[in-house]
């Protein structure tokens, strides 16, 4: 009987086991994560890099794929990206479809391994200033470095790397004579181990990675992510600066309020969100604009200008202080000074007296004296006449002259009442006079 009893309960934890070895045999696998990393590089790309990172460590991610394909961007951005590549916990290979150039080569050297498509490239990594022109010496040297380590740290030959950054270094056999930037083809990056595979999509990626049954999330950009990368590239931002102070200028010379200023306003708007949300810009620069702005406006109720310089000042301030680049938003600055005045004096001297459309926008009416407007009464009928002072000169004081009442001046001595003048001088509504012996 306890043999049966012994059987039965035995069998019943085989079938018990074998219901639950499917369920406790095969755990879900870990999601795999696609990051785009498309068009230039920039601090907004860091940004929704930054919080894809996060997301796919918050789920669990085996892996993190970078999608490139880019020309590359600023060298800040893309120093700012290394680290976050070096700092992760999770596997990170870079999908080369098309090319990955200059910051997007540096990129792709911070992954743990590199994938490219047969017509891929890579290379061409020098910093390029804003004017096109080859950076400083010191800028090169950093960058060549930052290069060269790149490479080291994932066990590649760190030469093509430093070929990629510096024009001296000399590899003909790839291409790469003195003076030129060497670029990777996908073939040539395979035999020198600096891609791991050439693949032709990103499936082939997945299985080299052993993630080929996974769960694939693509991270897409966010509407406000999409704004920011927009509006914190270096040649949109004195775009925007250009547009808020032409609009806030021009606003002056409009009836109410319309079309320019709320295209200034805008575009101020948009700097300063595109910064936010990038993360360059703090609130603290948020409110230094509002005081300049607040200031500014007191101005038209205050004397003296101090308040209009402090108010200019600090507008300018918080506008430096939004960038990451305090030398590139000062030029940017300028050239929105400089394409706004120059605008201005075309609208008001050209096009606004040419084109309707500016003659609807801008104020050209005069209170001229041609028109019949005058500012004050003119006397000058009274220059020579003779009148008795009513009044001491000290040296102002009042006269008669033919039964009317003139405020008039001395030419600086007292002259006492009931003394006879004459009309010396008439400038506007001044009357001087002078004593008669």
């Amino acid at each position: 009987m306890i043999r049966r009893w012994f059987a039965l309960i035995f069998g019943m934890l085989l079938l018990l086991m074998g219901l639950g070895f499917p369920v406790f045999s095969q755990a879900e696998e870990q999601p795999v994560y696609v990051v785009p990393v498309h068009h230039e590089v920039e601090k907004g790309l860091y940004a929704f890099m930054e919080r894809s990172f996060e997301e796919a460590a918050e789920n669990g991610a085996q892996l993190i794929v970078l999608d490139i394909h880019t020309p590359g961007g600023a060298v800040d951005a893309a120093g700012e990206i290394g680290k976050l590549l070096d700092e992760t916990d999770i596997r990170t290979v870079a999908f080369i479809n098309d090319r990955a150039l200059s910051a997007g080569a540096f990129i792709s050297l911070h992954t743990d391994a590199i994938y490219m498509v047969p017509n891929g490239q890579i290379g061409a990594a020098a910093i390029i200033d804003q004017q096109g022109n080859m950076a400083d010496k010191k800028a090169q040297s950093y960058w060549r470095s930052a290069m060269k380590s790149a490479a080291q740290t994932n066990g590649l030959d760190p030469k093509y790397a430093i070929a990629m950054a510096d024009p001296e270094v000399n590899l003909p056999e790839y291409g790469a004579g003195k003076g030129e930037l060497l670029t990777f083809s996908a073939k040539e990056a395979l035999e020198t181990g600096y891609s791991k595979a050439t693949v032709r999509e990103l499936k082939q990626v997945l299985q080299h990675e052993k993630a080929g049954e996974a769960q694939v999330i693509e991270v897409e950009e966010s509407w406000a992510e999409k704004v920011a990368r927009f509006v914190t590239n270096p040649i949109v931002v004195p775009i925007l600066l250009s547009l808020a102070s032409l609009g806030l200028v021009l606003e002056l010379y409009s009836p109410g309020f319309g079309l320019p200023g709320s295209v200034g306003l805008a575009s101020l708007l948009l700097f300063f969100y595109g910064h936010l949300v990038a993360g360059l810009a703090g609130y603290e620069s948020v409110l230094l604009f509002i005081i300049g702005a607040v200031l500014v406006v007191a101005e038209l109720f205050l004397p003296g200008g101090i308040a209009g310089i402090l108010g200019f000042s600090a507008l300018a301030g918080s506008i430096l202080l939004a960038g990451d680049n305090v030398k590139w938003m000062g030029v940017s600055l300028v050239i929105a000074m400089a394409i706004s005045i120059t605008a201005m004096i075309l609208m008001v001297k050209v096009f606004g007296k040419k084109m309707k459309f500016f003659k609807k926008m801008i104020l050209n009416d005069a209170t001229n004296t041609e028109s019949g407007y005058v500012s004050n009464v003119n006397r000058s009928e009274l220059l020579g006449k003779t009148g008795i002072t009513k009044t001491p000169f000290r040296p102002s004081g009042t006269m008669m002259m033919e039964k009317e009442r003139i405020d008039a001046v001395s030419e600086g001595g007292f002259i006492a009442p009931g003394k006879e003048v004459v009309v010396v001088k008439v400038e506007g509504a001044r009357i001087v006079v002078r004593e008669i012996d």
